[in-house]
This record gives structure tokens, sequence and C-alpha cells, in this order.
């Protein structure tokens, strides 16, 4: 029989993979109060410094599974296809995706999440609007899902409920930024969702939770093979987030953004993006651009992916007719050092001003701000003169602005001639 100090000295010293069954037993003991918190944080530590190998992270996120339920989604009349996020700055890409790829003849559960820090969250964006509700029982998803095609709700208490407590240790123990810890924490609520098919948008740059490329690939990489183990077709795109995508940060503000994109006028960028993941997700559903309503640009040119969104909206107790919240203040700030192109405007720091404005959280039970945010007016390849603001902050708080104006500290480089267009789509992972 395992026991609790034994696995830690196993991790620690890197002597030997730990077995399927010592996972078993790990996971097991725990749930019943038998492994005390700070011993399975002295193992989290233990796996971030060294790792787990392939079977060894297979049976950690079948038992992160195992601990819940599995939803069935056998009874829909239509494939199964989802997308997750490693988040950004600006991506509200999951507010258009979802009902456009549902508008495209798939099904599009969609378990998303809070934001933390200077990236926001897919929750807090669509709570902005009146009456929607993030939290659906199975039976009120799946007939969400069944009604409009596509739902967007927060993970029940009843999936993978071991990350919840896992995530916490990790959180407080400086144990989050382990690849195989993220990955199998993504992954195992993506597999007990039950969709049939994953496509994940790993961002990396200035604005990314993994800022160098080389780890997004690895990241990517470990959780295409964790889906495509667990019975999920799996796919990954590895994303560029160095500039905000699209114009807006915050709350209701990336909302209002959204439903331009889905009526025919969203930023380039942000429809790239949209398009590129829609594309994947659509072929892996096994849907092609030359079915009858497969084509995603087609589906936004007719109107029916802005149909879509309002069923959806609804669905979840939302009125997608009623007035977004507005900002009490507004401010433009960061003016243009001298006239020319704007060549680099950090997504990081926007990021961080949006949050300081209240748009984000420091910590999962802070509230959040539907208004706050911030507009970028100018953005690279875009022509300003010296002393044009470039962003407008907006916030309820005047005694916020201060310090998201000093966030934007060195966000804005100009030069004398237009930079060279940044590809979007950085990697493929997965067949």
């Amino acid at each position: 029989m395992p026991d609790a100090v034994s696995l830690i000295h196993v991790k620690r010293d890197n002597a030997r993979p730990l077995t399927a069954a010592e996972i078993r037993w790990l996971f097991t003991a725990y749930a019943a109060g038998e492994v005390a918190d700070e011993q399975l944080a002295a193992l989290l530590m233990a796996v971030y410094l060294n790792g787990l190998d392939g079977a060894e992270l297979r049976a950690w996120t079948g038992e992160m599974i195992a601990s819940g339920e599995r939803l069935d989604l056998s009874g829909l009349d239509r494939p199964t296809v989802d997308k997750h996020s490693t988040g950004g700055v600006g991506d509200k890409v999951s507010l258009v995706l979802a009902p456009l790829v549902a508008s495209c003849g798939a099904a599009v559960p969609m378990l998303s999440g809070r934001g933390l820090g200077h990236t926001g969250g897919t929750l807090d964006k669509l709570e902005s609007i009146p009456g929607w509700r993030a939290s659906l029982s199975n039976d009120e998803l799946l007939a969400a899902l069944a009604s409009a095609g596509a739902v967007i709700a927060a993970a029940g208490a009843g999936l993978a409920p071991a990350d919840r407590r896992l995530y916490a240790l990790r959180d407080v123990t400086g144990t989050v930024e382990s690849i195989p810890l993220i990955a199998s924490s993504i992954m195992a609520k993506k597999i007990a969702e039950g969709t049939g098919a994953l496509v994940l948008d790993v961002k990396t740059g200035a604005g990314a939770f993994m800022a160098e490329r080389e780890r997004a690939v690895q990241l990517a990489e470990t959780m295409v093979a964790l889906g495509e183990e667990h019975g999920v077709r799996t796919r990954a795109l590895v994303t560029a987030m160095d500039t905000p995508l699209g114009r807006a940060a915050g709350n209701a503000l990336e909302v209002a953004e959204a439903v331009a994109a889905l009526s025919g006028q969203g930023p380039a960028d942000l429809m790239e993006v949209t398009y590129a993941l829609a594309g994947h997700m659509l072929e892996l559903a096994g849907i092609s651009p030359d079915d009858p309503g497969g084509d995603p640009r087609e589906a936004i040119a007719s109107g029916r992916a802005l149909d879509a969104y309002r069923r959806m909206i609804k669905a979840q107790g939302g009125d997608p007719d009623a007035p977004l919240p507005v900002a009490a203040l507004r401010r433009e700030a960061l003016p243009a050092p001298a006239s020319g192109w704007v060549t680099r405007l950090d997504a990081r720091a926007v990021g961080v001003a949006a949050w300081r404005l209240g748009a984000g959280r420091a910590r999962k039970e802070d509230p959040v701000s539907h208004t706050a945010g911030v507009l970028c007016l100018a953005k690279p390849g875009d022509y300003v003169r010296q002393g044009d603001p470039v962003v407008e902050l907006h916030g309820d708080d005047p005694a916020r602005f201060g310090p998201a104006v000093a966030a934007l500290d060195g966000a804005l480089a100009v030069g004398g001639s237009p930079p060279a267009a940044a590809p979007l789509i950085l990697d493929q992972v997965g067949a």
C-alpha cells in the first residue's frame, strides 16, 4: 500500500515515474482526507520541479476526470466540438466563435472560466448582459445546447472536482506554471464535458500566460496528446498575443465588439483568429465549408451567426436587446510621442490598465466591474500624430485612473515607417 511521504520522496528525488496505481491511490486518499493538503502541496512542488512523463500525466488526468461526473452529449443531433483559449488581452474570440460554429451545424458545449490578473474571463464578459446566467444545471445546459446549438457556461461542481482543490493548492504554493499541471487542469474539464472534438488556442507573447513561444508549443503538444489519449479529437493553434486582440479590453466593451464582429464589422485581427479556429473546429466536427450552411464567412454575412448568438444568450436568461452597461467616466491617455506609425502597443500593459480600472480581479473572490476597460484608438500599423491619444480608459472610480495610466508607461512605440505585418497564427499542433 503506498503512502504519501513515500510518493513525495519518489517524485522529489526523481527516482522513477509514479505508477498508475500509486496515482489512483493518491487521488482516492486525498478525496477521503487521508492525505493532507500540505502533503499534496509538497508533491505538487516535486511535480513542478521534475515534471510528469506521458504515462504519469495520462494517469493523473484520468484520475481528475474520474473524481467527478462526465456529461453525456450523445443525445444531440449534431456533432460536438469545443474550443479553449489559454487567455489573453482583448480575447473575446469565444463570444464570436461559439455561435458562429453553431450556425454552421455543430453543437458547441463551451465550459469557460473567469479572469484573473491582466487576462479577462469569458464568463465575466457575458455577465455584463442583463439577465445572463453562467451557472446551469446539467439538464439546463443540455436543453440550452439542444435549442441554441451553443452554450457558454461555468463548469459544474460535479466536473473534475479534484481540479478545483488542486488548483487552489497550486495557487498558493507557487506551482501554477507547471506545464503538465496546466495541461491536466484544462484537459480534465474539457474531456469530462463530453465533447467529441476540441480546438485549443494557446496564446504566446507579452500579454499571454506563456510568454515564450517554445513553452507555448510544449503546452499545446502536451494538451493535444492528452485529448487524443482520452478519445477527444484535439488540435491546437499557437497564436500571437503581443498586441491586444481587437480594439476593446474589458467586459461590456468586449461584448459590444463581439456583437459587432458577428454583424460583419469585426476588427481584422479578431476575425483572422476567429475564422482560423472556426475552420479547424468545423473540420474536426466533419463539416466542410462546401456543405450547406458550413461556411463561417457566409454565416456572418447572412446574419445566421448573429441569430445563433441571440438564441444562445436568451437560452441562458439574457436579453440580447438590452443596452450594455456604460462607464460613468472616460479619459483619453497614452499620447503619441511623435507623428508616425504605431509599431508596438504592449498587450500586458493594456491588460494591467484594464485590470486596475476594475475589469479584472487579483483574487478569485474579487468582484469585477462590467463597465471598466480600455479601448485602443490606435494599434500597430495605424498612423498617429504627435499628442494623439492612443487609448481611451473607461471606469466608474476616479481613483483607479491614475494607477491605470501608470500601467501604460512604456507600452507604446511610434516609428517613421509602418511595421511589417506580424503573423497571428504561429504554429499548429495535431493532425
